[in-house]
């Protein structure tokens, strides 16, 4: 497996040009994701007034153009719509048979929500317990997670952002408390992503418990996992270091309006 750390440079293009073009639409060199699984878009390192405006008639007047961390230049009338700093964190290590990384110390459950956060490949039709009460979430189980996102904020999650990759889930009496999954694909790599935990369920170790276990999964089928989170969010940049992340280099989380 190619573990090329550059494609990391543009996690988004090299997603939907490689296992996430199902969800890609595009026009000319420009591409975005389908609205309704991601509003990342990608344009290529050294954009032109051609490509750009590709990218304008793909996604349309007055609509947001989501750049995620490409560090390109919009035209100069695409109204900025929002900028956060943040890092790519990247995780070395191997995983323990136990499904925990290596480098896990004790957990201790951080609040890890990201503003603008910033796969196994078939959808999960029925939770299926996968051990330390960690259960595999599908298409059944949008609804709760979209209520979890909306009260816990850890970046863009949409109807279908559960179809990008495998989504793991702790629940407490039933009810889903804790949930973390995988993003972008680009090759030889899987995003950790939409890490959160309910605020009554804090404390108790889950963000640690899923992150491992999708690293472990990552692991197994040859990929590594790397993460964003935003540069103010302390707590979750200390859970992730102790987990075995190490930042790889600062990025720019940027949206602009379409003119």
């Amino acid at each position: 497996m190619n573990h090329d750390d550059q494609v990391l440079d543009d996690p988004v293009g090299r997603s939907l040009r490689g296992r996430h073009a199902r969800f890609a639409r595009r026009l000319g060199r420009a591409a975005a994701y389908l609205p309704e699984a991601a509003t990342f878009s990608a344009v290529s390192a050294d954009p032109d007034a051609a490509e750009w405006a590709d990218l304008a008639g793909l996604i349309g007047p007055g609509e947001l153009a989501d750049m995620f961390s490409c560090p390109a230049t919009p035209p100069p009338d695409w109204e900025p719509v929002f900028s956060l700093e943040g890092r790519q964190m990247i995780w070395p290590g191997t995983a323990r048979s136990d499904g925990s990384p290596a480098e896990t110390e004790t957990e201790t459950e951080t609040e890890t929500e990201t503003e603008t956060e910033t796969e196994t490949e078939t959808e999960t039709e029925a939770e299926t317990e996968t051990g330390a009460g960690v259960v595999e979430l599908g298409a059944e189980s949008v609804a709760e997670m979209l209520d979890l996102v909306a009260r816990t904020r850890p970046g863009p999650f949409w109807p279908r952002t559960h179809e990008l990759g495998t989504y793991l889930g702790i629940r407490d009496n039933g009810r889903l408390v804790a949930m973390a999954g995988e993003r972008l694909r680009p090759p030889g790599w899987t995003e950790i992503s939409a890490v959160c935990t309910a605020s009554e369920a804090r404390g108790r170790g889950h963000a640690a418990r899923l992150v491992g276990a999708l690293v472990a999964r990552i692991v197994a089928r040859g990929e590594r996992p790397f993460l964003h989170v935003a540069e103010a969010n302390t707590g979750a940049i200390a859970l992730y270091e102790r987990l075995g992340f190490t930042t790889r280099k600062q990025v720019t989380f940027r949206g602009f309006r379409i003119p």
